[in-house]
């Protein structure tokens, strides 16, 4: 393939530009061999005949080539919100290559590397002043202490962070390229222990700038932490210091520029104490740094007068040299002598001479930068020991923070140790490049060849070899006259003409030119040895600066060498700091000053284009045909494909993963691509063109002809029409339809004979067919009958086979733990047996002090007999005067009831007359009521005193009942005790010898199976030795050797006696295993027998303990009830006659109630307004129905009914004179029927009473016979009975052992809290406040220990379960913040879960067809960025999500807070995929777009499915859909501008623009996003107050609220299952 193939139309070049170095442009003509200008058309659409040259053509720019070993960081010079936390976690855990470039990539490679080989790491950050490298460390760091906290509350990372601050402050300063330029070198050793957290640090400094403490250039400053001292100076503890303004020292407006805009000096010094007091180094330590600090700004303000040319002083008075021997401690007149004279020692004396003015203030000045090179020093030191750890470091990252190659108009020793270091970095990084090229060739199995790169080893011998430059410089500072030009001189001596690196200039004889790796750079020469020496001249350097800065150097080249490196390179993107302004001849210089260009130069030189076999496939299996895409293999199909496309094999080669392309290859592969999409393009075109043209042609033909026709029928019509024709028409048409008419009827009968005998034999065959396949299929189902039975038949015995093959297996394997285990419970049995006999010993004791104690309770039973029968004669005779008294009081009745009876017939009587004569009746009623009320008031208190004496009888009776039943419980104790103790001793003696029968016959035969086995394997031994002795013996040895020959014998000699052996031990081994099964069968069974003794004894053992348990219970519930039973039956026929007396006096009176009542009726009807009337019938009527509850409805009726009979009589004006008279009587009546029915109320209740009681006597005697008491049927209340020590136990049990699965799934939701609840009410009931606030402190406890784990509208039943006694108010808010940490633990955990499956499923996972096919981004990934992550798809988080969801619903998780859940859960995936999405460039295309729109379309269906629509989860996904919507919208007018504006509202400006600039083509077809589309929607959401953050934040929770959902099952309802062990629990 001819290199001129490639540059055909619509391929894309590179070509060649004086302002922006490079253009992108597009072949509008194919190019030829031989022609001289190439057609292109450039971005903004000219026109452009570029001159080319046929053996240089412009590079091409198909494909795109991503460098993957470098990070290319550009300074934007404006804060973007892509550093903040959420990057670093969108960051963490990502494979390099995966997303955006970015520092935190960088960073995370380095981590995964250092834990995935347990390699130490460093990361190196070089670039030009202002570039952007502090702040590039400085986010490295921060990704280290963000992603691995340290396992300690030291907070390391803190402090590690914490140490930026203090070296920015002490060495960065303002330049004319950078507000915050390092002028110093630092690696920082980010220490990590096993587990890979951040254990410490340790910080070095290389190359600090001493110089500009004592002078800056224009419109530069100082060191910043001068103008911070100078901006607290009048701050109370800094007044001692005496400083002003940074305008009043010469040391800090040298430059001019004593401020910097946008920064406030004041609270940068604050923020440096704060970062000095988080490192721990103490206010001594930092007023002793300020103090220093002040010191060397007053001694640069120190004022030296010259005394002649030879001579200089310094006033004693001078105020600012004081202040500085003040704050130094130091004496005044020694520093003011020797800052102007020098000491000369010589071999014979010491010479003081003074110095003049320059040479004075050169030595005022070197002493300031050597009191402040120490005070960094120290600083840099004390950091270190506060960052110091304890324990061993396992691993490091250590962060280069150094400055770039450096050229300005000046160039000084400052830039001359600056370059020279970046000389030796550039060459570490070189070698670097080449070994990972080596190590990726040798990876894939392809053969290496060298490959040259640019190597400056000649640069950096010319600096540092023998007799080099540094050589030289050392070699004249330590002559004493040594000066810069007799230097300068000895190096265009030694290298002019002889170095092609080394020049001289042309117009200048005080400098020299350098050819550096990056550029050609002129150093000026003065000032070099001064430097270099770093004069002090009162005390003289034995070490020079420069071997020491060379020691240092080596040191770092080591360590870099020695760790896994990771580049950085920082780039400024233009020189006047503009944001967002590209210079690309700016950016070109410091690519080449870097090393960058010279990296894709020696990637590009062998095979620079690398794909994996499968994205080869998915990009070009549109070059193959059908035939290659039949095979399986999809690396063999790569193989066939290329070698049928590119006939030169040399241009590419096969890896084990990869297809490594030379230069060119990818992009013909790619002409080939878009020569076919093309040409498929244009056959579909043709085809849609060619259909639209025949459907619009056939239309107009339609309406053509439909035209003609009308047309030429009318012309016809007008030149034919006569009457004759007419007629003729019409007779040739009548005689067509008779014709027409015959011929289709004759045709339709020939169809129809036809069909039928056509029907007649198909339905035949069918029929036939039908009936044969019928056969056929009878046949078919008997053979495979008996097939498949023979078939079954053969599989059961297969598996019956192999199933018993198991079983003996298997019972072999636990008859041999069982020998092993019978032996450790032999032991165990004669430990028991033991313990057995002692019990045995002291239980006889026990026994024959229970038989003397029986004796004496016996007579002291006697004695108490003869007693309660005294008792029982007294009683009788009290009972008989008793019915001696109800009998009278029965006539007394009787005769009560003869004058009530006469009483009621006279009111008949009168109540007629009534009618008659009202005012007659009325005076004769008054005399009635008189002597009515008489006689009730003397039966009242008749039956008053009857009461009064009922009651005292009672009380006597109750308390000779209670002593008798007192007296009757003890001894009734005392004798059930004794008898269940004696018959249980009795039972227990009695079974004792029978166990120790039983296992002294187990003893007995184990010894006897031990000494059997013993004898046994005796026995097989000795038949061992014998069989082998006979088969040795069978054996005729002489006779076989003579049989054999020579050769033979030999044989023999060497292997033919072994083999006799073995013969003979085989045989031996057959007879013994014979025997040794037959053996194993017989101890096996002996060995079965004893173990099933053994566990029926254990059994039985167990058995007799728990009878032994049950029957204590037993008994001590058995006392209680009978010695309750004894008492009470006593006392049986007293309450019987007591109940019998009651009622009949409740009936009596109830009668006469009744009486009453009917003679008041009457009288009350004529009463409306009456409260008391009204009140006296409510009473007796209350009265009336006392014995049943249920009559209530009744009474209110015949009340309602009275009232309407009042009502109806309310116009009697006869009844107004006696209204006043009724209303006192009705009075008096209604204080009477109060105290009756009090009376009634208090009889009734005793009668239930006793009436229950007799009950439940009655019932215990009927069951008293048998042991187990039935318990009555109980009326919950729904509460639990709980003691106060169970606490512990219900909160272990309810809270913390309670699992969430298993039990929990059957039962009523929220069980456990129903259970807490009635214990609540228990305590409630009790009114005990200590009970209630322990138990809820307990369970509040349990509540958060188990966190890593889960009265408005009540109803009548649920108020009755309210607290009466307590207000739980105090705890509602301890639990409801409880209840929301649990909640958020909750979402946290199935976060966890499920968040590690979102960007596979929602953005990686294709699943729809013609998506895939995405263009490779040809980034070369690092070797140790391995793919080692689950793929995930879409219906993997659907089944995590109905997994939670299920989850939810069996632990009765309440609606709403379920779709809150759903809610939360939706956003964190619309969330990271968005983040995702924003950070990936190769995830931005129409494509995927297509993609997301269906991923979320599942999960709406998901929603729909579990009828959560009204969780608003839908919602939580709209900035997702309207990112994947603008991935697929038109991108190009204006109107296309304003829809993005108006539709994409839950997405803010940053992120619409970072999409809008992330949009990447699949295909060459579609059209990037332009810059002026970009700044169009950019202009038209300039009006949206939205925040600047690109990142949705992940952690972002939605505020949870607990709804009241009233509890649907009642309390006393509630039963308690087993599982949760809380049988100590009552319900009450």
């Amino acid at each position: 393939m001819a290199v001129a193939e490639l540059y055909a139309q619509y391929n894309r070049v590179w070509i060649p530009d004086n302002e922006e170095v490079w253009q992108s442009a597009e072949i509008t003509r194919d190019y030829k061999a031989g022609d001289r200008f190439l057609h292109v058309q450039l971005e903004d659409g000219t026109e452009l005949n570029y001159p080319v040259d046929p053996s240089a053509l412009p590079p091409l720019r198909n494909p795109d080539i991503l460098v993957g070993i470098i990070l290319v960081a550009i300074n934007p010079y404006k804060q973007l919100p892509i550093y903040g936390d959420a990057i670093i976690h969108a960051y963490s855990g990502q494979n390099m290559g995966d997303m955006d470039p970015h520092i935190f990539a960088v960073a995370e490679e380095a981590y995964k590397q250092m834990a995935r080989n347990s390699k130490n790491q460093s990361i190196i950050v070089s670039g030009e002043s202002g570039a952007g490298k502090t702040v590039s460390a400085r986010y490295t760091m921060r990704y280290f202490a963000t992603v691995s906290k340290s396992s300690s509350n030291a907070h390391v990372e803190d402090k590690v962070l914490a140490s930026n601050p203090i070296t920015e402050a002490v060495g960065n300063a303002k330049t004319t390229r950078n507000d915050n330029s390092s002028r110093f070198g630092k690696y920082t050793e980010i220490s990590f222990d096993q587990s890979y957290r951040i254990i410490g640090a340790n910080m070095r400094t290389y190359l600090l700038e001493k110089s500009r403490v004592v002078f800056q250039s224009e419109n530069e400053r100082n060191y910043h932490i001068f103008y911070q001292l100078c901006a607290s100076a009048m701050q109370p503890e800094f007044k001692h210091l005496k400083l002003g303004s940074a305008e009043e020292f010469n040391y800090t407006r040298m430059g001019g520029s004593t401020t910097i805009e946008g920064v406030d000096d004041r609270a940068n010094m604050v923020e440096t104490q704060k970062t000095f007091a988080l490192l721990g180094l103490k206010e001594d330590f930092q007023m002793d740094v300020f103090k220093t600090l002040a010191a060397i700004l007053h001694l640069g303000n120190t004022e030296i007068t010259a005394v002649g040319d030879e001579r200089s002083f310094i006033r004693l008075e001078d105020d600012h040299l004081n202040i500085f021997c003040e704050l130094l401690e130091l004496n005044s007149e020694k520093m003011a002598q020797w800052l102007c004279h020098r000491k000369i020692i010589t071999t014979s004396e010491t010479v003081i001479k003074p110095m003049t003015k320059p040479q004075a203030l050169n030595a005022r000045d070197a002493l300031a930068k050597k009191i402040y090179s120490h005070l960094f020093d120290f600083i840099v030191e004390r950091i270190n020991q506060a960052l110091q750890f304890s324990g061993k470091q396992h691993t490091f990252i250590g962060v280069l923070d150094i400055y770039g190659f450096e050229t300005f108009d000046v160039n000084s020793f400052e830039q001359f140790c600056i370059n020279y270091a970046n000389e030796k970095l550039q060459q570490q990084f070189n070698q670097h490049v080449f070994k990972l090229e080596q190590e990726e060739y040798m990876k894939e199995d392809i053969p290496w060849t060298l490959i040259d790169f640019y190597d400056n080893q000649p640069v950096i011998d010319l600096i540092e070899a023998k007799m080099g430059i540094l050589e030289l410089l050392d070699e004249e500072c330590l002559l004493p006259h040594g000066t810069d030009e007799n230097w300068l001189q000895k190096l265009y001596n030694n290298f002019v003409n002889k170095n092609m690196l080394f020049e001289k200039p042309r117009m200048s004889n005080t400098s020299f030119i350098i050819q550096h790796f990056a550029d050609k750079v002129e150093y000026k020469c003065e000032g070099f040895l001064e430097k270099n020496r770093d004069t002090v001249y009162e005390v003289l350097m034995e070490i020079l600066k420069e071997s020491k800065f060379r020691s240092s150097l080596s040191l770092l080249m080591e360590t870099l060498n020695a760790t896994t490196p990771h580049y950085v390179r920082c780039i400024k993107p233009n020189d006047e700091k503009l944001p967002f302004e590209f210079d690309s001849k700016r950016v070109a210089q410091q690519l080449r000053a870097c090393g960058v260009l010279e990296t894709i130069r020696i990637s590009a030189q062998s095979y620079p284009s690398r794909w994996t076999y499968i994205e080869f496939f998915s990009r070009y299996s549109i070059l193959m045909t059908q035939q290659e895409l039949s095979f399986n293999d999809k690396k063999q199909i790569c193989k066939i494909v290329l070698q049928r496309l590119i006939q030169d094999p040399n241009q590419y080669q096969f890896g084990r993963t990869k297809i490594f392309f030379r230069a060119g290859q990818v992009a013909y592969l790619e002409k080939l691509r878009s020569d076919k999409l093309r040409h498929a393009c244009i056959v579909i075109q043709k085809s849609v063109r060619g259909w639209l043209q025949r459907k619009k042609f056939l239309c107009i033909k339609r309406a053509a002809i439909t035209i003609q026709q009308y047309f030429r029928g009318q012309r016809t019509v007008r030149q034919a029409i006569t009457a004759q024709a007419l007629k003729q028409t019409w007779a040739a048409i009548i005689i067509q339809k008779y014709c027409r008419g015959y011929l289709v009827r004759k045709l339709c009968q020939l169809i129809h004979v036809a069909a039928v005998t056509i029907q007649a034999y198909t339905r035949g065959f069918l029929a036939r067919r039908k009936y044969r396949k019928m056969l056929e299929e009878h046949k078919a189902v008997i053979l495979q009958k008996y097939a498949r039975a023979w078939l079954a038949r053969r599989r059961f015995q297969n598996i019956r086979r192999f199933v018993l093959n198991i079983q003996l297996s298997y019972r072999v394997q636990r008859l041999q733990k069982k020998i092993e285990e019978q032996s450790k419970e032999n032991h165990g049995l004669l430990e028991r047996l033991t313990n057995l006999a002692s019990a045995h010993m002291n239980d006889l004791d026990t026994i024959q002090k229970l038989e003397s104690e029986l004796e004496k309770i016996t007579a002291q039973k006697r004695n108490h007999e003869e007693k309660g029968k005294k008792y029982k004669e007294d009683s009788e005779q009290k009972i008989l005067k008793l019915e001696t008294q109800n009998k009278e009081l029965r006539e007394q009745k009787e005769t009560l009831e003869v004058k009530l009876q006469e009483k009621t017939e006279e009111m008949k009587e009168k109540m007629d007359d009534l009618t008659k004569q009202l005012f007659d009746d009325v005076r004769k009623e008054e005399s009635q009521r008189m002597i009515l009320e008489k006689n009730f008031q003397n039966q009242k208190q008749d039956y008053e005193k009857e009461i009064e004496s009922l009651k005292g009888e009672i009380k006597v009776l109750r308390e000779e009942k209670t002593q008798l039943q007192q007296q009757i419980q003890q001894e009734i104790t005392i004798q059930d005790d004794l008898k269940i103790e004696v018959g249980q001793l009795t039972k227990q003696a009695q079974k004792i010898p029978e166990l120790q029968r039983e296992i002294e016959l187990l003893q007995t035969q184990k010894l006897d199976v031990e000494k059997q086995a013993q004898s046994q394997k005796r026995e097989m031994r000795e038949k061992m030795s014998e069989v082998t002795k006979q088969l040795l013996e069978s054996y005729d040895f002489e006779d076989v050797r003579s049989r054999l020959s020579t050769e033979d014998l030999e044989h023999l000699n060497e292997d033919g006696e072994l083999w006799f052996a073995y013969e003979g031990l085989k045989k031996a081994t057959r007879v013994l295993e014979s025997h040794f099964q037959s053996q194993k069968e017989n101890y096996e069974k002996e060995i079965e027998g004893l173990n099933l003794k053994v566990e029926h004894l254990s059994q039985d053992i167990n058995h007799l303990q728990k009878l032994f348990r049950e029957e204590n219970d037993i008994n001590d519930g058995i006392r209680l009830e009978v010695s309750r039973l004894t008492s009470e039956n006593l006392v049986i026929p007293d309450l019987k006659q007591q109940v019998s007396e009651l009622e009949n006096q409740k009936l009596d009176l109830e009668n006469r109630l009744q009486e009453q009542t009917a003679k008041l009726k009457e009288m009350s009807t004529r009463l409306h307004h009456e409260p008391e009337g009204d009140r006296t019938l409510r009473r007796i009527n209350e009265v009336q129905d006392k014995a049943d509850i249920k009559d209530k409805d009744r009474l209110n009726v015949t009340t309602q009914e009275v009232e309407g009979l009042s009502n109806g009589l309310k116009q009697d004006e006869i009844q107004a004179e006696v209204k006043s008279k009724i209303k006192q009587e009705t009075t008096r009546l209604t204080v009477e029927n109060m105290d009756l029915e009090e009376e009634l109320d208090m009889k009734d209740r005793i009668i239930k009473r006793l009436e229950d009681q007799i009950k439940t006597l009655t019932k215990t005697i009927e069951k008293g016979s048998e042991v187990h008491v039935s318990a009555l049927p109980k009326e919950y209340i729904g509460m639990m009975e709980y003691k106060k020590e169970d606490e512990e136990r219900i909160v272990q049990n309810l809270i913390l052992d309670l699992k969430p699965r298993g039990v929990v799934v059957n039962m009523i939701p929220g069980l456990p809290a129903h259970i807490l609840f009635m214990c609540v009410r228990y305590a409630d009931y009790l009114n005990d406040a200590d009970m209630l606030k322990s138990f809820i402190s307990a369970t509040i406890d349990g509540i958060k220990e188990v966190i890593k784990e889960f009265m408005k509208y009540n109803t009548p039943q649920q108020n009755k379960n309210c607290l009466k006694h307590f207000d739980l108010s105090e705890y509602r808010q301890i639990l409801s913040d409880l209840a929301i940490r649990i909640y958020h633990q909750f979402i946290l955990v199935m976060e966890n879960n499920i968040q590690h499956m979102i960007v596979p499923g929602m953005l990686e996972y294709e699943s729809l067809q013609g998506i895939s096919g995405l263009k490779p981004t040809g980034f070369r990934k690092r070797s140790s960025s391995i793919d080692d992550t689950d793929t995930y798809t879409m219906t993997s988080i659907l089944q995590q999500l109905s997994y939670f969801y299920s989850t939810m619903c069996q632990n009765g998780l309440d609606s709403e807070l379920l779709k809150q859940a759903v809610k939360q859960l939706f956003f964190l995936i619309g969330a990271v995929t968005l983040n995702s999405l924003l950070l990936r460039k190769d995830m931005c295309s129409c494509r995927k777009g297509m993609q997301i729109r269906c991923n979320i379309s599942y999960l709406e269906e998901w929603l729909k499915d579990k009828n959560l629509q009204s969780s608003n989860a839908k919602e939580t996904l709209e900035p997702l859909s309207q990112a994947a919507w603008l991935l697929q919208v038109k991108k190009i007018t204006d109107d296309d501008a304003k829809e993005i504006c108006e539709h994409c509202t839950s997405l803010s400006t940053v992120q619409i623009v970072k999409i809008l600039n992330s949009y990447t083509p699949i295909d060459d077809f579609e059209k990037r996003v332009t810059p002026s589309f970009v700044r169009k929607v950019q202009a038209m959401l300039n009006n949206r107050e939205d925040g600047p953050q690109l990142m949705l934040d992940t952690k972002y929770h939605f505020q949870v609220t607990f709804p009241f959902t009233p509890s649907p099952h009642a309390l006393e309802t509630i039963q308690v299952p087993s599982s949760f062990k809380l049988g100590f629990l009552t319900r009450v």
